[in-house]
Order: structure tokens, then sequence, then C-alpha cells
């Protein structure tokens, strides 16, 4: 008979696995695995504090640069723009607002005759054949019309303004871009249409904010720009005969009927100021004061004119200031593009 006593083997390979696998799952969950080596906790990252601070100084400095660098270089490139050249030869042309014209030079008028001008203030035509000084000049009150126009026949540049609507830092503002500078005068202009009026010789700008960039810009244009923008290139500012002290007054009133008109219809041309102004072919530079026929020859007894061989009444010293107010820079000659 078969062995039915024999004993079922022991199941002992199946209980060693499961306990291999419970030994496993212990180390999974143990505190040494979860602190990762030698049972440390990870620590909390620290924030780099002082890279940021000096990050964030770096910015700031470029910012504060950039904020100083930038107008500088605007600045240069508008003056380049609007420097004149051989091939710009009237930057001022580009300017928006600003008003060209053209004119006939050397067209004398007495210093009793007025001219009825076009526009106003004028920015050419016929005019005195005295000049107003130019030289840098702020003069306190208006002057008269016909004097002015013909410093900007010499390449000065005129800024007239309103007294009603420029003053206080805007008239500084004004007076600083003319004291003591060559070929440029500031004088009020009464009854203004805009607060700011700037002429050269055939254009005009007219403006409503003394720190309009566009000042700048007409005066770099158009001051003594000898590529032909104004007629007498290489004539003075200076005027020994003009006082600035007493200058001819400005006459608000409309000119009568027997003005002188724009074209200069019955006037005799000079034709030293046609030709350069300057030497050689153009005459002298700003013409011989007290000679018949030379551009400066006074007209004794008329407000303004100096006879020949008189000294100006308290002719104030060069590089002071005189009894009226007006600045009276020392005598020093600009030359063209200066």
């Amino acid at each position: 008979m078969p062995n039915t006593s024999a004993e079922t083997p022991p199941a002992r390979p199946q209980r060693s696995a499961q306990s291999a696998k419970a030994i496993r799952a212990a180390a999974k969950s143990s505190p040494a695995r979860k602190g990762g080596r030698g049972g440390k906790l990870p620590q909390k990252r620290q924030i780099p504090w002082m890279t940021i601070a000096a990050f964030a100084v770096i910015v700031a400095l470029i910012g504060a640069l950039a904020i100083y660098l930038v107008p500088l270089y605007q600045k240069k490139a508008d003056a380049e723009k609007y420097t004149p050249s051989s091939t710009n030869k009237d930057p001022s042309l580009a300017i928006p607002g600003v008003v060209h014209k053209e004119f006939p030079a050397g067209l004398h008028v007495q210093a009793s005759q007025r001219v009825a001008y076009d526009s106003f203030p004028p920015m050419g035509g016929p005019h005195d054949a005295s000049w107003a000084v130019c030289n840098g000049v702020v003069y306190p009150k208006a002057v008269r019309n016909e004097n002015m126009v013909h410093a900007l026949e010499h390449g000065a540049v005129w800024i007239a303004y309103n007294p009603d609507k420029v003053s206080g830092s805007a008239l500084d503002t004004l007076k600083d871009k003319v004291t003591g500078q060559p070929a440029m005068m500031l004088s009020p202009y009464p009854n203004l249409d805009q607060p700011i009026s700037l002429q050269s010789w055939g254009h005009q700008l007219k403006l409503s904010d003394a720190d309009d960039k566009r000042i700048d810009e007409f005066i770099t244009s158009l001051r003594l720009n000898s590529n032909g923008v104004y007629p007498e290139v290489g004539a003075d500012c200076a005027n020994p005969t003009f006082d600035t002290k007493n200058p001819p007054a400005f006459d608000p009133s409309t000119p009568g009927p027997d003005a002188i008109p724009m074209d200069g219809k019955g006037l005799q041309q000079d034709t030293s100021e046609t030709m350069g102004g300057g030497l050689p072919g153009g005459g002298l530079p700003g013409g011989i004061p007290g000679l018949p026929g030379m551009p400066g020859q006074p007209v004794p007894g008329q407000p303004g004119q100096i006879a020949p061989g008189e000294p100006a009444p308290g002719e104030p010293v060069p590089g002071s200031p005189d009894q009226s107010g007006a600045t009276v820079p020392g005598g020093e000659q600009p030359s063209a593009g200066q």
C-alpha cells in the first residue's frame, strides 16, 4: 500500500521572500532614507541678497548715465543737422514753422522814411542806411523796424518778443541766448501776434515757448550763414553811428501812403551790399560811417543818428551795460560762420 503518511514539504522559500520584501519596505520608510545622506534633513535655500543689490546698483547707474548722455547725444546730433555746409546751405528749411521769402538787398531809406513791411516783425526788404548794433545787444525798448532789418542783412538773428506775454524766467532764457553773442539782438515788439518771433534775412519763425528747441536750431542754421543766405557777408555788427542808449523808436502806427513799398520802387540799390558786403568786391565790411553814398551814412539831427566826428553821448565803456540797461559787449567783430 502506498505510504499516505508522508508529510508535505514546508513552505520556507515563500516566507523568506515575504520577509525580504518587508525588510526593503522598512528600509525605504526609515528616517535615514527620508533625510538623505547621514540622515540629515534638507536645508532651506538662501536668497543671494548681496548679488541682487549689486545688480540693482549697476542697473541704476546705467539708467542715470542714459538720462544724462542721451540728451547730450541728441543735442550734438541736432547741432550737426542744423549746421550749414556746402551740401546743406540752408538747414533752417527743415525746421517746422519757418517762413522763407526772397528780398532785394541794398535798398536804403532815409531816417524820416517808413517802409510798408508785409510781415511783423519784418524779416527783409528796404531798410535804413544805418543798421542797429547787433553784437549781442539786449534792447530794453522796441527799436525802429528799418534799422533792425538792416542788421539782418549783416547776418544777424533778431529775437523779438511780446512784452505782455514774455517775462520773468522766459525772458531770462531769451536774454541768455543773446547777451554777448555775435550777430544777435533781442528787443520787445509791442502787439506781436505770438509770444516770440525770430528773424534772419528772409526767414521767420514764430513760437510760444522760450524753451522751444527750434530757437537754437534757427540760430545755428542762419546766424552768419555765409552760404548765400544773407546779402552782406563779412559786414560788421558794430556801428558807432547808432546810439544804443537812445535808438530810433519803434512806430506802431500803420505806414501812410508815402511809405516805401516792399519792392523798393524809387530807391537806388547800393551795389556794395549786393556783392557780398565784405572784402574784396563787396565794399568795406559794414561800410564807412559818415561817408556819403556808403552804408552807415548818418543823418544829422535824427534820433539815433550821430553826426560825423561827434562822439556818441554817454557812450559806455565796452563790456559794460549802458544806462538804459542795454547790454553792450566789447567791439569785437564776429567773423562769418562764428
